[in-house]
Order: structure tokens, then C-alpha cells, then sequence
């Protein structure tokens, strides 16, 4: 889901009432927008892409102004359509200050004609990577409070089960506050799943080693290697390891963090990523606190322990939140753990199209009982 661009306006969308009142539909640029009543003006575009367009409007019911993010032909593509259900599902079932909190999916005003999906979540201001990219000058104590809350959601979120698997700047919301939410579980997995997990994971710059080097059987260590490289791009206003490709990635990784040593290997399951490794280039691990003389020593020794090309050995988010880099900010008592773990089980069955439509819809009916 989209920050807000604090640039935009509100535009005097026209609204026009259909289904007898019980839906409205607004023209967003050219787009028709179909919500259920309550969620009236002011509407702000907030954001838009190639399938996707995210408004803002306020929930007249409880006042409380909402993202709503509206998929266009969710069902066209079936590996989209899991995502959207996973996301849903699991947005219902998370509960963290941390985590964009799930407000609702509005039915369609005909169970025939559903063919777009509207998710609604409470909105924020920007996104990280808008902070990163923009002239605001971000304080160390900024930084430090952004990396803390991202390990709290992760702790909880790990906690639950699960492995985000898409950790990024746009991925990490805020608001006014520097409350920061983590978004987007559309690549989420279970981390006790074995066996393999090839599709397509994490956005390259942000992709831990074991990814890169092909192995299917990673844990939840790789989304503590995003949350390094995350951190240090906002201490450096730029990416940590901008690669070009797969191969420059690794390029990247190796020149600053180290070439995988016989050690490391053993981790790597499959021949031809070990025969990989041991053609590239011998670089010893750079002393990052040299490398970034700029940054606090602590935070530097955190980062070190975050970007371990071992994932056995790297710091997991709970013990992260306990580094001295962040004694400021701990609580124990107030970084919470899922009760209880999220259930992957509802993807164990092949889904066609039709039944992760009738899956979605059934989820905005419970929401919304009268449109049934």
C-alpha cells in the first residue's frame, strides 16, 4: 500500500451513488473508483501503478481517514490472486503498532462482476525510501528509532511464523509522527516450510547471500540481512549494494562483506552455487566501522552482526532489539510476540482462479455481513 504524497490535494472528485445507495463511485482520473457508502470525501489519489491505484477517503463510520487500495483484475493472473488472499489473511490475523493495521475489504456490489479487489488499511504519510530520496535531513536518533521499530514488527512477525521475504524503503511506511508499519506480506512464507522456495524473493539490493547463491531452504535470518542494508542506505541517504544483476550483486556483497569462505559453504546445498563461489575473486571482509567511519561505533557492530554471511550466525531480530545500540529504546516488556502462528494451511491445496475469488469474497462478507 502506498505512502500518501504530502504534495497532493484533495481534488473534488465527482461522486455518484449506485446500487441504491449502497455503494458510491468516483472517477479518479480517468479510473472508476466503487466503494461501499460509508467511505466518503475528502478523496485524495494516493498513489498509482500498472494494476493498482491507492485513494484515500474517510471511513464515515468511525472518522478515521483510510488507504484503500484498489487492484484492478486481481483475478487475471493466478499467482497474483494468491498473493492478494495471503496478504489479506494475513493482515487480519497480525496485530503489532508496527504492522499497517487491516481495516477491511469491500464486497463488490455484484458477486458476478467481481473482478477488481479493494483493500482498505489505515493510511500513513510517505514511505522510506520518499525520506531516503528527499532533501529532509534525518537526525541519529531518527535513524536509530526507524531501525528499532522495524525489529520490533519483525520480531513479532517472526514470531508468528512467518517470513516477510520483501523487506525494502518502499516497503516500510510512516507517518507525521515517525510512527513507522511494515506492509506488504504478498511474498510471505512460513518459516518452517522446507523444501523448495525458488520464486521470485526480495528485491535484489536488499537479497541475502543464501538467496542470491540459490538456496531453497533459507530461514527467517534473511530478513535481518534487508533490515543491514536498509539501515545503512538510510545512515548514507544511497544503497548499501546497488547491484546491477545477479551477478553484480554478489560482486557487490563479496567486495565489501567478504568472499563465502569453505565454512560458509557447507550451507550452500546446491553444486553449481558452490562451484560459483569458488571461482570468485578472494576479498577479505572489510572492518565496516572503517568503511563508515561516520556512523556510531554500536550501530556499526549491530550492522556487522545483521550482515553475517552465515545465516546461522547472524543476529536474529529479537537479539537485535537487545544490542546496545538500541538500550535506548528497549523494552522488553513492550516488544510483543504473536500469540499464536499464522496458518499457511489454506495454500497447501491447488486454488484455481474461481476458488481464491470465492476465498476473497467470503472474507469481505464476514467484514461486511449486510452486502451479503
Amino acid at each position: 500500500m502506498a505512502g500518501v504524497n504530502p504534495n497532493d490535494d484533495a481534488v473534488d472528485f465527482p461522486a455518484m451513488p449506485t446500487h441504491g445507495g449502497k455503494f458510491i463511485q468516483y472517477n479518479i482520473y480517468g479510473n472508476l473508483f466503487k466503494v461501499t457508502a460509508k467511505y466518503r470525501p475528502p478523496v485524495m489519489a494516493v498513489g498509482r501503478g500498472a494494476h493498482a491505484l491507492v485513494c484515500s477517503l474517510l471511513n464515515t463510520e468511525t472518522n478515521e481517514l483510510v488507504a484503500i487500495k484498489k487492484i484492478m483484475n486481481a483475478f487475471d493472473n493466478p499467482m497474483d490472486a494468491e498473493r492478494i488472499l495471503r496478504e489479506i489473511k494475513l493482515l487480519r490475523h497480525l496485530d503489532h503498532e508496527n504492522i499497517i493495521a487491516f481495516r477491511d475489504v469491500i464486497p463488490p456490489p455484484l458477486r458476478r462482476e467481481f473482478t477488481d479487489v479493494y483493500i482498505v488499511t489505515e493510511l500513513m504519510g510517505t514511505d522510506l525510501h520518499n525520506v531516503i530520496r528527499s532533501n529532509q535531513n534525518l537526525s541519529e536518533e531518527h535513524c536509530q528509532y526507524f531501525l528499532y521499530q522495524v525489529l520490533r514488527g519483525l520480531k513479532y512477525i517472526h514470531s508468528a511464523n512467518i517470513i516477510h521475504r520483501d523487506l525494502k524503503p518502499r516497503n516500510l511506511l510512516l507517518n507525521g509522527n515517525c510512527d513507522l508499519k511494515i506492509i506488504d506480506f504478498g511474498m510471505a512464507r512460513p518459516a518452517s516450510e522446507s523444501g523448495c522456495m525458488t520464486e521470485y524473493v526480495v528485491t535484489r539490493w536488499y537479497r541475502a547471500p543464501e538467496l542470491l547463491l540459490n538456496s531453497s531452504d533459507y530461514t527467517s535470518a534473511i530478513d535481518v540481512w534487508s533490515v543491514g542494508c536498509i539501515f545503512m542506505e538510510l545512515m548514507n541517504k544511497k544503497p548499501l549494494l546497488p547491484g546491477k544483476d545477479h551477478v553484480h550483486q554478489m560482486r557487490l556483497l563479496t567486495e565489501l562483506l567478504g568472499t563465502p569462505t569453505e565454512a560458509d559453504q557447507w550451507l550452500v546445498k546446491n553444486e553449481d552455487a558452490r562451484r560459483y563461489i569458488r571461482q570468485l575473486p578472494q576479498f577479505p571482509r572489510q572492518p565496516l566501522a572503517e568503511v563508515f567511519p561516520h556512523v556510531h561505533p554500536l550501530a556499526m557492530d549491530l550492522v556487522d552482526k545483521m550482515l553475517t554471511i552465515d545465516p546461522t550466525k547472524r543476529i536474529t531480530a529479537e537479539e537485535a532489539l537487545a544490542h546496545p545500540y538500541l538500550a535506548k529504546l528497549h523494552d522488553e516488556g513492550d516488544e510483543p510476540v504473536c500469540t499464536e502462528p499464522f496458518s499457511f494451511e489454506f495454500e497447501h491445496q491447488q486454488l484455481d482462479e474461481e476458488q481464491i475469488q470465492d476465498m476473497i469474497y467470503r472474507e469481505a462478507l464476514a467484514l461486511n455481513p449486510e452486502y451479503a
